[in-house]
């Protein structure tokens, strides 16, 4: 096999190693269901995913842990804002406001 080849068997295999698992549930439809207990897991794999992003960059400033930083008290501000008020702008306002105003006041 030369060269060429090679590289247009691994751009078909790589595609349908991330078409497959995508299609399969719309080619399958309603015919297979999911168990209950994954699909009530599958419920919480957005906010999963966000706090996978999200956390890192709250707790690590520099390449260290740094549990005492700005970044961690506007999110927790953020957090609390949204548990009192329930407004879909406060908390960034808040969060903004205090990462904003302790940068001013300590840098960072």
């Amino acid at each position: 096999m030369n060269y060429d080849a090679s590289l247009w068997l691994i751009f078909i295999l790589i595609g349908l190693a991330t078409t497959l698992p995508r299609a399969i549930f719309i080619v399958l439809g309603n015919r297979v269901a999911l168990p209950s207990v994954v699909q009530r897991a599958l419920r919480y794999a957005p906010a999963a995913a966000l706090a996978a992003i999200v956390v890192p960059d709250v707790l690590v400033v520099g390449g260290t842990l740094e549990v005492f930083n700005p970044k961690l008290a506007a999110a927790a501000a953020a957090i609390a804002a949204t548990a009192l008020w329930r407004n879909p702008w406060l908390p960034f306002i808040v969060g903004m406001g205090v990462l904003l105003g302790l940068r001013q006041m300590i840098g960072g």
